[in-house]
């Protein structure tokens, strides 16, 4: 198959193609400018590198390991499945790997206060973990919504000295907490740096949460070629904003890989029973980019759902549109019963419990899997482990 040259350089310059870009309040734009140079500097200091490098080593766990999935690949009878085990990373998600970089350039920039968001509370949790670590305040923004069905979370943050501040606007849920940080930050850029966390919202921001979680594909490539002397044929990770799939997918982009980045699909096709952006999304503007996002004719974001906090949002990040648009990657959902029953099928049969995210991955594989042949070989990103969603599995099983 033949697919799109790929370019090293590609949002270097803050767009994806068409999208990406800077939309913020013009106080912004001063600390964004800091920012990126402050980024840029990092990047290619040897000292930042190996600082980072050695805490994902020594305080993360990574590499995180790369397992077969013997009896799942028996389930389906046709290609081996392999499984990246970001759930194996410490804090139980790769949001880690982000948080860290984002808080030693922090402190690196002199700040001393860092804010977050977060939906499904792996990222809070991260962030919080990472302040604590390395001796900044930490304030993580979350909507009241995600607070109750990510009610351990929230307790592991502040478990973890950080301050949890609940959102009660607009749907309560991780757009709203966004907007809310934003707010904070332009009132506070002196001292606080905002840790975003997935490949979304102004430049640098997608650049730089895809560049922290790079590790993913280096570590899942050179895992792959040691255990079966091949590339795999298909890679499949969940997109919220996108940043554990672009995470996997950015090493293999040059190689003749396919790559499916699966959303949620929720309850069912119309406003506020999904969140699959590529479904019937639109090309629009929200938290400082342009990208694809759920919106009515009169430019109003939609409401969204999904039975996983985390991809509970109405966008996604910019360069995962550019690599839709350029056929480089394709786009699936899976609805809530399925990741649900994806969910059960990964506990029962591997002995893993997968965080509901990730169980969108696992769920695509009753798509995929079907299509393939002996000589396939699949990896899925296992983003996170499921402690955090078992309530919400319970009372699903409790409905049912």
């Amino acid at each position: 198959m033949a697919y799109l040259k790929f370019d090293p350089n590609l949002g270097e310059d803050g767009y994806f193609g068409a999208y990406g870009g800077q939309f913020m309040p013009e106080t912004l734009m001063g600390p964004l400018g800091e920012l990126e140079s402050a980024f840029r500097e990092a990047r290619d200091d040897e000292g930042f590198r190996a600082e980072f490098e050695n805490l994902l080593r020594d305080f993360v766990g990574r590499p995180t390991a790369l397992g077969h999935a013997r009896k799942l690949s028996a389930h389906y009878g046709t290609a081996p499945i392999f499984l990246k085990r970001e759930d194996l990373a410490h804090t139980g998600a790769h949001k880690i790997n982000n948080a860290l970089g984002q808080v030693l350039l922090a402190r690196r920039m002199g700040k001393t206060r860092v804010i977050a968001e977060t939906g499904a509370g792996q990222h809070g949790v991260a962030t919080a973990t990472a302040c604590a670590h390395l001796g900044l305040t930490c304030c993580v923004y979350m909507g009241e919504v995600d607070m109750e069905r990510q009610a351990l979370n929230v307790y592991r943050m502040r478990l973890m000295g950080a301050e949890v501040r609940g959102v009660s606007s607009g749907s309560r849920t991780l757009k709203d907490a966004i907007n809310e940080a934003i707010r904070d930050w332009v009132g506070s850029v002196e001292s606080t740096h905002y840790v975003l966390g997935s490949v979304l919202g102004p430049h640098p921001y997608p650049l730089m949460v895809r560049t922290f979680h790079e590790c993913i594909g280096r570590e899942a490539r050179a895992q792959i070629l040691d255990a079966c002397g091949r590339l795999p044929s298909h890679l499949v990770a969940c997109v919220g904003g996108g940043s554990n799939a672009m995470g996997l997918f950015y090493a293999f982009l040059g190689d003749d890989v396919a790559m499916v980045g699966v959303e949620a699909g929720g309850t069912g096709t119309g406003p506020g029973e999904h969140a699959a952006r590529f479904g019937t999304g639109r090309v629009g503007v929200l938290h400082g980019t342009r990208s694809v996002l759920l919106q009515d004719d009169a430019g109003n974001i939609l409401p969204t759902h999904s039975v996983s906090a985390g991809l509970d949002y109405p966008s996604v990040g910019p360069e995962h549109a550019h690599y839709r648009d350029a056929g480089r990657i394709t786009y699936a959902r899976a609805g809530d019963d399925d990741a649900l029953a994806a969910f059960h099928r990964l506990c029962q049969m591997e002995g893993i419990l997968p965080a509901l995210e990730s169980s969108h991955a696992l769920a695509h594989l009753d798509v995929l899997m079907p299509t393939l042949g002996a000589d396939d070989l699949v990896v899925v990103n296992l983003s996170g482990r499921g402690d955090k969603d078992v309530s919400t599995v319970q009372a699903s099983d409790s409905r049912a």
